[in-house]
């Protein structure tokens, strides 16, 4: 079976927080070895000029908001996240999987962490949408509703 191929272009089409959470998150386990011994060669890609262009590039498309989301601005460290998995060959040829911006999009460290290993707790969560009297149900029940 192929993978899903997560863009940003479908992930924009998905106007709630939760929505566009539940569009990227991975479900990984904590520990699991992503590079390995050869992690040095993605410390080194993330430091590189080349690297910090794109990464302007996509805090400026998205405007330093979490998941892109309108006034949804990240406080604190800005991660710019793979919407699909990379590998050590992704990196080191390039590939359009690890550096287009259709597959690349801001998170905070703990929408990061969430997408990974599932650990939701700490996410933004949506206001709720009030209602007249839906906090004094005695007035609510008086009013025939």
């Amino acid at each position: 079976m192929i993978p899903k191929i997560r863009t940003y272009s479908e992930l924009l089409t998905l106007k709630t927080f939760k929505e566009r959470y539940d569009y990227l998150k991975i479900d990984g386990v904590v520990g699991e070895e992503t590079f390995g011994f050869d992690r040095y060669v993605n410390q080194r890609f993330y430091h590189s000029s080349f690297w910090r262009n794109i990464r302007d590039k996509i805090i400026d498309r998205d405007f330093g908001c979490d998941l892109a989301i309108p006034d949804l601005q990240i406080q604190g460290s800005i991660i710019i996240h793979h919407m699909n998995p990379i590998l050590l060959q992704d990196i080191l040829n390039q590939n359009e999987i690890a550096i287009n911006p259709e597959y690349l999009v801001c998170v905070s460290e703990a929408t990061h962490r969430a997408i990974h290993y599932g650990n939701d707790e700490e996410l933004y969560q949506e206001p709720i949408e009030r209602k007249k009297y839906d906090t004094c149900p005695w007035k609510l029940n008086s009013k025939g509703g």
